[in-house]
């Protein structure tokens, strides 16, 4: 395989080499200017549709085997699901390129200036990470999301995508690295594309290149890689999110909302994989819901008391504890009757993964204190879990959702592929004069200005 028209992308590169080619990029790649990235990232938007066709033929190649794998039982449809580009596709990956590209560059930002003495000034300056090493599964478009984050903010990155997607895989990397090398002033190596399952064992290896490892897969790829690097992990291991109806809910948002969450596309990380329903409201409510989730073919795992309520309902199956902490990413869902907000909150917070969380309800006291309590990094009010996106959050696109608690939490984009660098400008000062019993004070006054030489 060719790996793109970047310089120093010659097949058969070993992983070793790749990372020190992105390395050595990372370093020019950051300080590139505004104006060049954003003229790479409007190339690569622009080749993207000028290269439908071939992009969608590789994508077919990849559907194609697919099928076969899912036939044969070793491939979930959901998986497959992932897989699938097409026009409408292609245009989302071109938007969240373009509004990757209208956003501020986060590098380069004083993010606080503080004067130490008179002819000393120390500036806390934003900086790209550096090298970012991606692995994800079967989604290739995700290649295109991450590839503009990681130019906009400076960082080169190595992609590794799922075996079931490399026809697509390679057609829209060797696209982007073509695009954003065309004129740009952006440097050859930036962008690397991994091959084999044995490079991410490799890759795992590499903390002297690789600065932060970013996975997008499931659950056992997620905790994998977790357990086996001594770099970096940003991302989320599950996405059990709930929605929660609460007794105060208006029904038919309740009934639009916990469809959505579940329905609209199921085999992603922020759809709802247990809906909690408040039992004051839960007889009203509950037959309705049951009867939506059938009819779009959505199996129902029910608590007893759901059982109990709609015991006419033959279609039902009893959930076990193992479905409260199960992340389906099909058309299934449990559900489970609760007393009140109370044990929505700690039901949440003992079987939820800090993913995405949703309360229905038209009391704004209940809303407030269960986004104070459940304890996610997206919470939301009347609102479909399915909004925890990057490019739903404006973000342009992301580069994966962290539930972690550390500087970069829930949907990731460009804000959370930057660090920060102590820049400190002297007029010859030395620490001694600052010592000791009559030492000099420090003024330690904040400073109204950005940093410029």
């Amino acid at each position: 395989m060719t790996q793109g028209k970047d310089p120093g992308l010659a097949s058969g590169t070993g992983i070793v080499e790749k990372a020190k080619m992105a390395r050595a990029a990372s370093i020019k790649l950051g300080s590139a200017t505004t104006a060049e990235k954003n003229s790479a990232l409007l190339q690569i938007a622009e080749a993207l549709d000028a290269k439908r066709k071939a992009i969608l033929a590789a994508n077919s190649k990849d559907i194609a085997l697919a099928r076969e794998l899912v036939e044969a039982g070793k491939m979930s449809q959901a998986l497959l699901h992932r897989l699938i580009l097409d026009d409408a596709k292609i245009n989302e990956m071109i938007l969240s390129v373009k509004d990757v590209e209208k956003l501020p560059d986060p590098v380069g930002k004083t993010l606080a200036a503080i004067e130490l003495d008179e002819g000393l000034e120390l500036f806390q300056v934003s900086c790209p990470i550096g090298v970012i090493g991606t692995i994800f599964e079967s989604r290739p478009d995700v290649l295109v999301q991450i590839s503009a984050l990681c130019l906009k903010t400076g960082n080169a990155v190595l992609l590794k995508g799922g075996s079931e997607a490399r026809y697509s895989n390679e057609a829209l990397f060797d696209l982007v690295a073509t695009a954003a090398a065309e004129g740009n002033g952006i440097p050859g190596g930036w962008i690397q594309l991994l091959e084999t399952r044995e490079d991410v064992k490799e890759m795992l290896r590499l903390s002297d290149y690789i600065d932060l490892i970013v996975p997008r897969g499931s659950n056992q790829l997620v905790k994998y890689i977790q357990e086996n690097t001594s770099i970096m992990v940003l991302g989320h291991a599950d996405g059990i999110c709930h929605v929660y109806v609460d007794r105060d809910a208006d029904v038919a948002m309740a009934l639009d909302i916990s469809y959505d969450a579940k329905v609209q596309y199921p085999a992603v990380c922020n759809a709802a994989e247990t809906l909690l329903v408040d039992a004051a409201i839960a007889r009203e409510f509950l037959p309705r819901m049951v009867d939506r989730y059938l009819a779009a073919g959505v199996e129902v795992r029910a608590c007893p008391k759901t059982m109990d309520i709609l015991k006419e309902n033959k279609e039902l199956k009893s959930a076990t504890e193992e479905d409260w902490r199960t992340e389906y990413n099909d058309l299934i869902i449990a559900i489970k009757v609760v007393d009140g907000v109370d044990e929505a909150i700690e039901h949440i917070n003992a079987y939820g993964s800090g993913h995405t969380d949703a309360i229905v309800t038209d009391n704004k006291n209940t809303a407030l204190k269960f986004l104070q309590f459940v304890d996610s990094s997206s919470v939301m009010h009347n609102a479909s879990t399915r909004f925890s996106d990057g490019f739903r959050y404006g973000k342009g696109a992301e580069v994966g959702i962290s539930t972690y608690k550390v500087h970069a939490r829930g949907p990731v984009g460009l804000e959370g592929l930057v660090i920060y660098k102590y820049l400190l400008v002297g007029s010859g000062q030395t620490v001694a004069p600052y010592v000791g019993s009559d030492a000099k004070e420090f003024t330690h006054k904040r400073l109204p200005k950005s940093f410029t030489f």
